[in-house]
């Protein structure tokens, strides 16, 4: 009887991991072994299937189409692998290990973590805070959160919200330039990595859409945030991410006109993943904080205040 599987399992994941990072050393670092040794498993697997699995190009190994057409099931396949493991012996069931943007991490989930840890005292969240999108097939990460379409090749999505959004400017802002009626002569920040679209919002607002914009720019969104705080200008916002800074005062919304944009904050996982129980409970209060957010998290404390009064 001939057998099924010609390619041993860490010829397998070696082909896999290939496919996904496009060279050999991750594959030797998540194996344990050298690149020589992950060269020969992809030259062995070729002599076995009888065909080439990587195109050798100058810029690097490059998978053949009919590899790329089952790579999701291969990558599913592992992921799912790791996973049952670790139902098995319980490994890794009280960490959840989450990747997010430093938007997201700084200016809301870092102020309301700690609600989640409340409720589920015995899973400890870790955070791996990043511009880039991570593989999250990797064994040390359970889900991302990521503001864009949500059309990543490779994960299944869920938007948890943050269409809506607005230009916010500080109050001392706003006393300096009560007349808004011309945003040229207002200084308006401009984020290089913000997916929010200024046009859209002026014609939203009934502005000229291709009216030029000027002042400070920054390169790191965290960075831009907080420059429209300190008052340099105005800064087109998410309603979700501005929303603990207009309750408390610190920014205002001076136009009161939100527009939904094609672009959210969306819940992330590896496609083909099983949904563990510790990510359902993530999932769940997202679900039910997400919405309660859009108030400011300083709103909602005073009325928790008010109540146990």
């Amino acid at each position: 009887m001939s057998n099924p599987f010609p390619i041993p399992l860490n010829a397998l994941r070696a082909i896999e991991i290939v496919a996904r990072a496009g060279a050999l050393a991750p594959a030797a670092e998540e194996l344990g072994v050298t690149v020589g040794a992950v060269s020969q498993h992809l030259r062995r697997a070729e002599e076995r299937l009888g065909m080439e699995l990587f195109a050798r190009t100058p810029q690097g190994l490059k998978p053949v189409p009919e590899l790329i057409e089952i790579l999701p099931q291969l990558s599913a396949g592992f992921a799912a692998l790791r996973d049952g493991l670790a139902t098995l012996t319980g490994a890794h069931e009280g960490v959840l290990n989450v990747t997010v943007g430093s938007v997201f991490a700084s200016r809301w989930l870092i102020w309301r973590v700690n609600k989640f840890s409340l409720r589920h005292p015995g899973l400890e969240v870790r955070l791996t805070v990043t511009g880039a999108m991570l593989d999250l097939t990797r064994p040390d990460l359970d889900c991302g959160i990521r503001f864009g379409d949500g059309t990543w090749p490779g994960v299944t999505t869920t938007l948890i919200g943050g269409r809506a959004y607005q230009p916010v400017c500080a109050p001392e802002l706003l006393r300096a330039h009560p007349d808004l009626s011309d945003l040229t002569k207002i200084p308006v920040i401009a984020d290089r990595t913000s997916m929010l679209d200024w046009p859209l919002w002026l014609k939203h607002a009934g502005c000229d859409p291709n009216m030029k914009l000027s002042g400070p720019v920054y390169s790191d969104a965290s960075l831009a945030f907080d420059a429209a705080i300190s008052g340099q200008g105005l800064l087109l916002a998410a309603d979700m991410m501005s929303a603990d800074p207009v309750c408390d005062g610190r920014l205002v919304r001076p136009f009161v006109a939100p527009v939904d944009g094609v672009h959210g904050y969306y819940l992330a996982t590896a496609k083909g993943r099983r949904e563990s129980k510790k990510l359902k409970l993530f999932r769940d209060w997202l679900d039910e904080e997400v919405p309660a957010s859009v108030g400011g998290y300083l709103a909602q404390q005073q009325g928790h205040v008010r109540a146990a009064h």
